[in-house]
């Protein structure tokens, strides 16, 4: 079953500008939101833009009372502009002078100007706005194993550690049971001079 939505006119006739230039300006606008179309009309660099930003406000506020009289209930903010023309209207001739005495003639250019808003309706599986998926960045995956390598140099260094202090342990130990050895030495330096000095008193007595 077709959707049916509500369409809001508003018309300039006889605007002193060429079709052409106004199409110009009316395809900036056309199938945009009533607030983007405005702000783009207004800040648009032509000379028929301040026309079509007043006949734009024009249609917004058609639309406006002709919701209240028929008691529609009318979201302002969900409207977008459904049709923007620019039809050739009447043509002036006019000559312009050219040289030996002759004639050029050209024409004068008449527009008009249609513009037509409506309310955006989400019907059943009918999408309205398509929202692209966001792509993760390049860099991400790259942090991940910087994040893993500087995890694991800390697990490295508790493993030297606990190592150094492995190693240290049995060289505590060797300096421990060299201490006996050397008392011993000690022991047997200090024996071999009395045995000396007591052969020497023997002998004197002889």
């Amino acid at each position: 079953m077709a959707v049916v939505t509500n369409e809001y006119r508003a018309e300039a006739r006889f605007q002193r500008v060429s079709p052409q230039k106004a199409r110009l300006v009316l395809d900036l606008i056309k199938g945009r939101g009533v607030q983007e179309a405005l702000e783009t009309a207004a800040f648009t660099k032509k000379r028929i833009a301040p026309v079509i930003h007043k006949l734009l406000t024009s249609a917004v506020d058609n639309a406006k009372y002709l919701s209240g009289e028929r008691g529609l209930d009318l979201d302002v903010d969900n409207l977008y502009v459904k049709l923007a023309l620019a039809n050739d209207g009447p043509r002036m001739k006019r000559i312009r002078p050219a040289p030996m005495g002759r004639a050029f003639r050209y024409q004068r250019r008449l527009t008009h100007i249609i513009l037509s808003v409506a309310e955006r309706q989400a019907a059943n599986g009918l999408v309205t706005k398509i929202e692209e998926p966001k792509v993760a960045p390049a860099l991400a995956p790259k942090a991940a194993p910087k994040a893993g390598a500087k995890a694991s140099k800390p697990a490295s260094k508790a493993t030297k550690t606990k190592s150094g202090t492995k190693t240290e342990k049995p060289k505590a130990a060797a300096k421990k049971a060299g201490a006996p050895k050397a008392t011993a030495k000690t022991a047997e330096t200090a024996e071999a001079p009395k045995a000396k000095t007591t052969g020497k008193k023997a002998g004197k007595k002889a």
